[in-house]
């Protein structure tokens, strides 16, 4: 029986597993968007509260101890699989009824067990299969990831806008649309429950003295990792191209979905959810996917240092398609789809930058930990700026506060030249024998 279990097919249970970590990641990041702006709330606090719900994803460094120590990887995934099922169900029963305070404690909880789910999913992956079949998966696992954040910035959104098309109430319609996603996201909880393999190297009981020990000396290794990562050389250099490399993106990212929902004679575009989910959750989606994989290949084919200029304007510039839109404020819906698309592209190749470096930066001893600290840094970078930004909105206008976007692609460049001297001139190219 125990054969059997380990040599379970990943088919069965990567896509649904890789679902649930992109599909709650959605509801909380951009959906939550769409449902307060549809609720009135005022920009200055719309980004505040959004920011904030990215908090959990920051403490993902420090949840995994308790993770590794506590239960199975695939207890921790079911666990919190049935959790976001119910957390989504509940608000969905109860968003027209519910004070704000229930709300955002409802997408709280679901952050929380969404980055929970992060750790114990992303851990069992290297678990229930071996080295060749986790090698041979990666690619799945990403697309499904991306699919399920398609579903969740697009199809939802599009799901809503039909109904509000039709007569229904746009919070109802929310209400609505949540209440049927949580019955789709239990059922593939309930799939999961049977499909996934149940491996002995995650049983915590035939281990129990190394989980022990682990679990005594954790915040001693914790600080030891820590303490390692900062002593890495060009630390400082790392740190402001870590943090400043997404300036514009970070302004401008909570801003776009107010921007386009926001009646004309308030500066925005006035679109509909409809429109919403096809421009932010589809169009953008898929130009997101094809600048990451050109971005790919790119590096591949150059490597980081000739790229990481030019990968620096393809993500910075393209911010300038907003500038135009809240001056222009064109009738038609394409226009906006077209920049968003270009917008989209060039972030995704732009961001493929990020990526590479972040590798480069980590190689050695304690890469996997020092990576984690990375992405640490990556979530800061975007949270921080997304507290502030639609104050500044609203103190500015639209037009003006792209302009304060576009002169943040500065620094992006400015950060961008600070490391690339000490990236290798072959790094990230393929060699050939």
């Amino acid at each position: 029986m125990k054969v059997m279990e380990r040599t379970r097919n990943p088919w069965a249970w990567v896509p649904t597993t890789y679902i649930f970590e992109g599909l709650p990641n959605a509801i909380v990041n951009t959906v939550s968007l769409i449902v307060f702006k549809n609720m009135g709330m005022p920009n200055d606090r719309l980004t505040l509260y959004t920011s904030l719900l990215s908090f959990p994803w920051i403490l993902k460094i420090v949840l995994s101890p308790f993770v590794d120590t506590t239960a199975s990887k695939r207890t921790w995934t079911l666990a919190m699989q049935f959790l976001m099922v119910i957390c989504t169900f509940v608000l969905g029963l109860t968003l027209p009824r519910c004070t704000l305070g229930v709300i955002l404690l409802l997408f709280l909880v679901t952050a929380f067990a969404s980055s929970i789910h992060d750790i114990a999913a992303d851990g069992f992956y290297m678990l229930g299969m071996d080295p060749h079949r986790q090698s041979l998966f990666v690619g799945v696992r990403n697309t499904f990831f991306r699919l399920a954040l398609l579903c969740g910035q697009g199809l939802l959104a599009v799901v809503a806008g039909l109904m509000q098309k039709n007569g229904t109430d746009a919070v109802e319609s929310w209400s609505f649309t949540l209440a049927g996603c949580s019955a789709v996201m239990a059922l593939i909880a309930l799939w999961d429950m049977f499909a996934m393999p149940r491996p002995v190297s995650d049983d915590l009981s035939a281990a129990s003295g190394s989980v022990e020990c682990s679990s005594g000396s954790q915040g001693f290794a914790l600080a030891e990792l820590f303490r390692s990562f900062v002593a890495r050389k060009g630390f400082v250099a790392a740190l402001l191209f870590l943090l400043l490399y997404r300036l514009p993106e970070a302004f401008s990212l909570k801003i776009l979905i107010p921007f386009l929902k926001d009646a004309r004679e308030l500066g925005g575009l006035g679109l509909d959810d409809v429109q919403v989910g096809i421009a932010n959750g589809t169009i953008g989606v898929v130009a997101l996917l094809l600048g990451g994989i050109l971005g790919g290949l790119a590096g591949a084919r150059w490597g980081l240092r000739k790229c990481l200029v030019p990968m620096a304007l393809c993500l910075a510039l393209p911010c300038s398609v907003y500038l135009y839109l809240s001056l222009a404020l064109p009738e038609s819906v394409w226009p906006a789809y077209l920049c968003i698309a270009v917008d989209q592209f060039g972030y995704g190749f732009g961001f493929t930058a990020y990526t590479l470096y972040m590798l480069h930066y980590c190689r050695g001893r304690f890469q996997t930990s020092h990576y984690a600290f990375c992405t640490v840094l990556m979530t800061f970078s975007m949270m921080l700026p997304g507290l502030v930004a639609g104050k500044i909105q609203m103190m500015t206008g639209y037009p003006a506060f792209f302009v304060i976007v576009m002169a943040c692609c500065l620094v992006t460049i400015a950060v961008t030249l600070l490391v690339r001297k000490d990236v290798e001139p072959d790094y990230g190219k393929k060699i050939n024998e």
